[in-house]
This record gives C-alpha cells, structure tokens and sequence, in this order.
C-alpha cells in the first residue's frame, strides 16, 4: 500500500494535472491523484455527510475517472479509512512537529502549548477534523476504533509531557481529550472554526483542574486515592 500523504485544510477543489508532458514519474502522478481524491473526500463529507458522498462527488472534485478511483481504493469506505489515518497522522505528527508535545516549562506551560497547538491544527484543518471527530461516527465500528487508539494516543502524549504517572491522571488524561474532542466536534459539525479556536482558553483552565496543575507548574489540588 502506498504511504499515506497529509491531507489538508480547506482549500479549493483539487487541480488536475495538465495534460500531456509534465515531467512527472508514474508513481508521482499517482501519489497526486491519490492526495486528490482523499482532498476531495474530506470536503465532500464536510458539505454533506458520510451517508450522502458519494464515489462521484470525490470523482467530480478530484477531477479523476471511476478507474482511478479504483486503482487506489476499493470502496468509499477504504478511501474514507485512508483519509481518515492521514488525518489522525495530521494530527499526531502536526503536534510534535509544531513543539506541541516538548517537555520546556513548567508543567502547565506544557499543557497550555499542546491545547492550544491541537485546537490550531483543527482550525487550520477543518475538513480533515470533521471527518476524524464527526464523522467517523457513521463510518461504522472498526473506525470508531481508531478513533480511539489516536485519542488515547493524544492523552498519553499529554500525561508523558506533563510528567504525570498515576492511574488517576491517565483516567483524567483520557477524559480531557474526549471531552475536548466533544466540544470540538460541536463547532465542527455547525462549521464554526471560531468557535473551535474560542475553546482554548476554557480548555486549558478545564486541564489544569483536571491534572491539579496551578498556572506556576505546581500540583495544587487535593487529590482523592485512586480506587478505579
């Protein structure tokens, strides 16, 4: 299987390759077709939902025929769970390549920048993330699945920056990123990329709670024993 390219943000339709001699090999023609369609997909699904895109809304936007189409995926469905690995990549690998997920400043500090860089990625990105967080909901189990491997995977990148060990902290890890995830993928759903980036602040001050960070670093709040 070919390597997964990052989609992107919104943007316009895909542009279609010019006709003729363009100096490009065969598998670069392909990787292109292949980014264009998983392009076209997220905005297709964006505009009208997992049920109602079809393989010839994705044709009609990438500008490719039912051929190719077929020659990178064998349904709608394998298109979707292909975008939908590059978009969680987008979004693992977008984090740490922006310093979202360094390990410099006191414990809050670290909390603050890898929210903050998460909900900018989303904005930057909003079809790729209503596909990941919206839906993914009517794609059926299996990508519900590796919904949850990457926000488990998001939360205990958030417990290994901060430093923190116990269960209870990787229970409110994990309770952080869905609830976040939650709100992000209301504003998404209504197409309110304002809105995702307005939760940035009540979503730092909900993690500093949550993980008994004060804004100096320290642990502050009392916590119970764990009993889970």
């Amino acid at each position: 299987m070919a390597d997964r390219p990052a989609p992107s943000g919104r943007r316009a339709s895909p542009s279609r390759l010019p006709r003729g001699r363009h100096g490009l090999t065969r598998e670069e023609v392909a990787a292109d077709q292949r980014a264009r369609m998983m392009a076209a997909l997220a905005e297709a699904m964006a505009e009208r939902g997992y049920a109602a895109t079809t393989v010839a809304d994705v044709l009609r936007s990438a500008r490719v025929s039912r051929e190719t189409f077929y020659e990178h995926f064998d349904s709608k469905l394998d298109c979707f769970l292909q975008t939908f690995d590059a978009a969680a990549d987008l979004l693992v690998v977008g984090m740490a390549e922006r310093g979202a997920l360094v390990r410099e400043g006191p414990p809050f500090d670290r909390v603050d920048r890898a929210i903050r860089g998460y909900l900018a990625l989303i904005g930057e990105h909003p079809n790729e993330a209503r596909l990941f967080l919206v839906e993914s909901w009517a794609a059926g189990p299996a990508v519900l699945e590796r919904r949850a491997a990457v926000q488990a995977t998001l939360a205990d990148g958030l417990i290994a920056i901060v430093g923190l060990e116990a269960d209870e902290d990787r229970f409110a890890a994990r309770a952080l990123v869905a609830a976040i995830g939650a709100m992000v993928s209301a504003a998404l759903a209504a197409n309110d990329t304002a809105g995702v980036h307005a939760l940035a602040d009540p979503a730092v001050a909900l993690a500093a709670r949550m993980l008994s960070l004060g804004a100096d670093g320290d642990r502050r709040y009392a916590r119970r024993p764990w009993t889970g």
